[in-house]
């Protein structure tokens, strides 16, 4: 069901790992919706982490991914949407304690920094994880305030 889908995005740095995540997903029966890019031509990373978090951040989606070259600034720009929890991960324990304790809703990597079979174990992991809540929650509530107390 497209809506419900994972979306996903990239620069062209990302693209060749967006595209493999998107066939991993594919083969997992998972559905994904892919916001951009779709070609190796120069875009800014901030474009396409916007779109993507503001798909999750209202609800549209459930989860985000986003690839650029690091995952850095994807993760930047996209934690500037309201509601977005972006993570950059590089391994499997971080991807399922960014979800566990933080309840991330977007996992940001890199193509550049991460081999091709370590980045699909990490969204493995990020998809399969979920928010612990408990004293997390608690934590959670007070990164919310610092976004209200910042407007």
């Amino acid at each position: 069901m497209a809506d419900r889908a994972i979306a996903l995005g990239s620069d062209h740095a990302g693209l060749r790992l967006k595209r493999e995540i998107a066939r991993h997903l594919s083969e997992r029966g998972v559905a994904t919706v892919d916001l951009g890019t779709d070609s190796e031509d120069s875009v800014d990373y901030p474009d396409f982490a916007a779109a993507v978090a503001r798909a999750v951040s209202i609800g549209r989606q459930p989860l985000g991914i986003l690839v650029c070259g690091t995952g850095i600034g994807m993760s930047i720009a996209a934690n500037k949407i309201r509601g977005a929890r972006a993570a950059v991960c590089a391994n499997e324990l971080e991807a399922r304690l960014a979800r566990a304790h933080n309840d991330a809703n977007v996992l940001c990597l890199g193509e550049r920094t991460l081999g091709g079979a370590v980045a699909l174990a990490v969204v493995d992991a990020f998809l399969g994880g979920a928010f612990e809540g408990g004293r997390h929650a608690r934590r959670l509530e007070k990164i919310k305030a610092l976004e209200e107390a910042d407007t």
